[in-house]
């Protein structure tokens, strides 16, 4: 892992895990070009880097050709909607950055000559029949389902970048990531932690959608990090998952969130989503062989972290209903 970037740009460098991405590469003493059209990422993620040196916002689209002046030594392509009430209220935004974005993305690292690394996710296993699941995996994805317009987005994002890498040589590295939560993630999500901390927080009843048996492997966000940074400097150019891979249902989950918020919320049940994935589990054998990774940070300790984060960001809004909730969006 001897390559190192002096200058990058970060594609939805202002959501959940771009801004995350953003605060390491500049702890790196790398310079970050953070392009964001805002849509589901919000400025305040990285209005602590916004002024100092060596960050860079444009707020822009990937679906419009990139034009950057100066070299790039990587383009580290992360926009795109990603949680399901996101991608559902924008379903063609986001097939268009995981198709368009990802090829005008692909370009500009090829002008460049500069490395890209492309943001996959666990979804293109779909709802999986191989468990855990590795990276050998095809899948098992409805191409016409509600959850398509995300899951086949980034199958089809994984095939341009291969694709690149084949006809025009370009140096790429594929990141499959599965669950991962913590601080900076969206109220109004819509996923698992999200939603149950805010119900938690608010004294509402916490919602579990079916059973609650349906299990996910949760990944903090400052692990995931150490493991993106790690494949973008080291040589693997196949794709690589990045989880954790303790299974918890998500009836312990939402038991575990109202712990850690000492809420006194009761748990609920409601409607289980279509093609909402029954098991999600990675098989991180690649991760640990080739990048000498594996998740450091517990789940509790995880949760903990990020409760102390909900109840800070709810503080700044002013109070702790849903309205001052709505106003962190």
């Amino acid at each position: 892992m001897s390559w190192s970037p002096r200058r990058v740009l970060i594609t939805g460098g202002a959501g959940f895990i771009g801004s995350h991405l953003a605060d390491r590469m500049l702890g790196m003493d790398v310079e970050v070009i953070c392009v964001d059209n805002l849509l589901t990422g919000r400025a305040a993620n990285v209005a602590h880097v916004g002024g100092g040196a060596g960050f860079t916002m444009l707020r822009a689209d990937v679906t419009a050709p990139l034009a950057v002046e100066g070299p790039l030594d990587a383009v580290l392509h992360l926009a795109s909607p990603a949680s399901p009430v996101e991608y559902l209220r924008h379903p063609l935004a986001t097939l268009d950055a995981g198709t368009v974005g990802t090829a005008h993305a692909l370009r500009l690292a090829q002008e460049k000559g500069a490395r890209f690394l492309l943001a996959s996710t666990s979804e293109v296993y779909g709802d999986p029949l191989v468990h855990p699941q590795p990276e050998t995996y095809w899948g098992n994805v409805n191409p016409v389902g509600p959850r398509s317009v995300y899951d086949e987005s980034k199958r089809a994002a994984e095939a341009y970048t291969a694709a690149y890498q084949r006809a025009r040589g370009t140096d790429v590295r594929i990141a499959r990531i599965f669950n991962t939560y913590g601080p900076r993630m969206r109220f109004d999500d819509g996923r698992a932690i999200p939603q149950f901390m805010t119900q938690a927080l608010s004294g509402e009843p916490i919602t579990v959608h079916g059973d609650g048996s349906q299990t996910r492997s949760l990944c903090y966000v400052d692990d995931l990090i150490e493991a993106m940074t790690r494949l973008l400097m080291s040589d693997y150019a196949k794709p690589v998952n990045i989880g954790a891979q303790h299974e918890v249902s998500m009836l312990e989950l939402a038991e575990r969130v109202r712990d850690v918020c000492h809420s006194s919320s009761p748990v609920v049940t409601g409607p289980l989503p279509e093609d909402d994935p029954k098991r999600r589990c990675p098989d991180i054998s690649v991760a640990r062989e080739v990048l000498g990774w594996e998740p450091k940070v517990s789940l509790r300790e995880g949760l903990t972290r990020t409760a102390e984060w909900w109840r800070t960001a709810l503080a700044d809004a002013g109070r702790g209903d849903l309205a001052g909730q709505r106003a962190l969006r």
